[in-house]
């Protein structure tokens, strides 16, 4: 089986998961719903280190530049984070582990939970930039097969095919730059700065925004630190 098939699935899979799990218990009537899908992010958490077991096996071997600082940091961050949600969650399960009977702690366990679930988000959308070049390279290797099959059957010109690749690339860069600009519209108005450093120990969530909006902003905040990821990490790899 390739692994690298299974990879993307479950890579986005988590991305929606966590999208969905940031609305906290206001997107569904029931908290069970909440525990249940808190539980399959994390399978899916072990499923993905479980693919990546080789990185984690090597993360202290070999030398490290700034680039491979900087995703050692991010990925650590990510799991430390995951950590603390598990313990956290478990301490506050109404539903699914109310068997463990944990009675204490819960005031540590809330306060807890909201600040690695907003630091957890912050880590994997620069997690997300960080392999933005890979998915790039992969849509691009596939739109240039069909440009390719399509340059033949149709007999266009090199130079058109050149000229249309050349107007998609300013399209999604623009596409991107109003999506971050958007993001810091997100960011702000959504309060999430003050949750990283507990400016705010209660989640809010704004019912006349909307769930659609709400959705809208966790993914533009997404694209925001995934860019700013992706950006930085260029610049360390052509400095290597």
């Amino acid at each position: 089986m390739n692994i690298n098939k299974i990879r993307m699935p479950v890579d986005i899979s988590m991305t929606i998961l966590s999208v969905i799990l940031m609305g906290g218990n206001y997107l569904f009537p029931a908290d069970i719903v909440h525990e249940i899908l808190g539980l399959a992010l994390f399978l899916l958490w072990a499923v993905h280190i479980s693919l990546n077991r080789r990185w984690f096996g090597a993360i202290f071997k070999g030398k490290y530049n700034p680039y491979r600082v900087m995703q050692t940091f991010i990925n650590c961050g990510i799991l430390i984070c995951t950590i603390f949600l598990m313990i956290s969650g478990i301490i506050l399960s109404n539903h699914l582990f109310t068997f463990l009977g944990i009675e204490k702690g819960l005031g540590f366990a809330r306060i807890a939970h909201l600040l690695a679930s907003h630091w957890y988000y912050l880590f994997m959308s620069l997690h997300i930039g960080l392999h933005a070049g890979i998915i790039a390279n992969k849509i691009k290797q596939k739109k240039n097969a069909g440009n390719d099959s399509t340059l033949t059957k149709n007999g266009n010109s090199e130079e058109e095919n050149g000229s249309k690749k050349s107007a998609r690339k300013i399209i999604s860069r623009i596409f991107v730059t109003l999506a971050c600009l958007y993001g810091i519209y997100a960011f702000i108005i959504r309060g999430v700065w003050k949750y990283l450093i507990l400016r705010q120990q209660f989640f809010f969530f704004d019912l006349e925004r909307g769930y659609l909006l709400f959705a809208l902003d966790y993914i533009s905040i997404i694209v925001l630190f995934a860019t700013i990821s992706h950006l930085l990490a260029t610049c360390l790899k052509k400095k290597r």
